[in-house]
């Protein structure tokens, strides 16, 4: 059993608010790749709240690789890692480094992505309503026509929990018949390059008959509008999520409907308080906002699930007041477009 340095006895027991008296724990997180925008701004949150509590960081890079990321883990446990904060490439590949951080005492983080383990505190926004906002604002747009789904990785669970959000959305118009799915298709490893093959293929089998495209997330929203302005159809409704700058800018010119805003400054924040709290000893039930949760596969887990906010040319406002984007890059080639860029 590996044992944690004097800040376990401080800590042992103690909730997320006594985070600060963090003192000589070493937080591993292990990254599935740094393709997307957002997880600068995730790992940006984590040294934060690792830096306030007295942790220190270290991190890996599995370059979405998931063997690389099982021999990443057994490295940030080697270099001493109290606790570790993992964003699986693969949910299913990733059991082998939880059980070697079990092996060794140390609590495991699920961040962002489903890790099927009790023994892995689940951390993310909830999914299934983002994909429920998705719909709802593509819906909005186009309520009726054909209707393309780019869903995410095969891998990842949340692609599926996104699909059912959507799906939940949908069904009524489906079975009214207003809106037809005419193709769906998965995106390996959520890479924009990807969606946007699969999207000039979809085109390309359906003669251009497409009136909307509901993308899981920004990167794959932005292959999608890529391959609609190929084939001159940009300003059709396209859904994403994660609030990128690229996105919220093609938001502001209406090449995107909307873009489901999970503010990953709150979501690394809390990512880190909770890891530290877990190395000192804190049981996951404590951590603050704690709920047991039962996966799709049966799975009891202890989790936290933070509160998205669609973000459309309606509210583009709230982006910007909080920080999250400058006026300047959200506006960028746009003229006479919704506020704050009018």
């Amino acid at each position: 059993m590996r044992f944690v340095a004097t800040a376990t006895a401080a800590l042992a027991g103690a909730f997320i608010g006594t985070a600060a008296l963090a003192q000589d724990l070493t937080v591993g997180v292990s990254w599935s790749n740094f393709q997307e925008e957002r997880w600068k701004t995730d790992e940006a949150a984590i040294k934060s709240a690792l830096e306030a509590a007295g942790a220190a960081y270290i991190s890996a890079d599995a370059q979405s690789s998931a063997s690389k990321q099982l021999s990443d883990v057994e490295s940030l446990i080697a270099q001493g890692a109290d606790a570790l904060i993992i964003l699986a490439q693969d949910s299913q590949a990733i059991g082998p480094a939880v059980d070697a951080a079990a092996a060794e005492g140390i609590p495991v983080v699920g961040y962002d992505r489903l890790i099927e383990d009790n023994r892995a505190f689940y951390l993310t926004f909830d999914n299934v309503e983002v994909g429920r906002m998705q719909a709802r604002a593509v819906l909005e747009q186009q309520p009726e026509g054909n209707y393309v789904m780019i869903k995410g990785s095969p891998t990842d669970p949340n692609a599926d929990f996104l699909r059912g959000g959507q799906q939940e959305v949908l069904q009524a118009a489906i079975d009214e018949g207003k809106i037809t799915i005419v193709a769906e298709a998965y995106t390996d490893g959520w890479l924009p390059a990807n969606a946007q093959r699969n999207m000039e293929q979809i085109l390309t089998a359906n003669d251009n008959a497409v009136d909307a495209v509901v993308a899981s997330n920004d990167g794959t929203a932005g292959g999608a509008v890529a391959a609609l302005t190929a084939q001159g159809m940009e300003g059709i409704p396209v859904s994403g999520q994660d609030g990128d700058h690229a996105a919220l800018n093609r938001v502001a010119k209406g090449t995107q409907t909307v873009s489901v805003w999970k503010d990953a400054r709150e979501l690394g924040k809390a990512a880190g308080e909770i890891a530290v709290a877990l190395a000192g000893g804190s049981r996951m039930s404590e951590v603050d906002g704690a709920a047991e949760w039962d996966s799709p596969a049966g799975t009891t887990l202890w989790a936290k699930f933070l509160a998205p906010m669609p973000i459309t040319r309606d509210n583009l406002g709230a982006v910007v007041d909080a920080g999250w984007i400058e006026k300047d890059a959200l506006c960028q080639g746009v003229s006479g477009g919704p506020a704050p860029c009018n």
